[in-house]
């Protein structure tokens, strides 16, 4: 059973916005760098945004300037905006903590992933 669980996924227009939301528990959330991974069909699952060291934040090119990471220490929560979604973003969206989280190896807990779809 994933103890980090996704929300907000759904469907949405090209330039449109979603927000992702990962609930996670307090020993994980506070003690793994958090992060975002997607996966879309036949394609590897890919990083999306990560925290690393020092809270400094990862992108993958293609969602830089659209996507922001985000985490609210009080509710042991991380969310992802999105803007500006393309239909290139459609994929499976995890959650993901770990040691290294901008790193698939360096990733201990997965959440069970939301569908985000992006109709053009």
């Amino acid at each position: 059973q994933a103890q980090l669980v996704e929300s907000g996924g759904g469907l949405v227009q090209a330039g449109g916005s979603l927000r992702l939301a990962c609930a996670a528990p307090g020993f994980i959330f506070h003690y793994n760098a958090m992060g975002w991974y997607r996966q879309a069909p036949g394609k590897q699952r890919e990083l999306v945004a990560g925290y690393g060291g020092g809270g400094i934040t990862s992108y993958a090119d293609s969602v830089k300037g659209r996507f922001t990471i985000s985490k609210e220490n009080a509710k042991n929560m991380v969310y992802l905006q999105m803007n500006s979604l393309k239909p290139e973003d459609t994929a499976v969206y995890y959650c993901a903590a770990g040691v290294v989280v901008v790193a698939t190896a360096g990733v201990k807990y997965w959440g069970q992933g939301t569908q985000v779809t992006v109709s053009s």
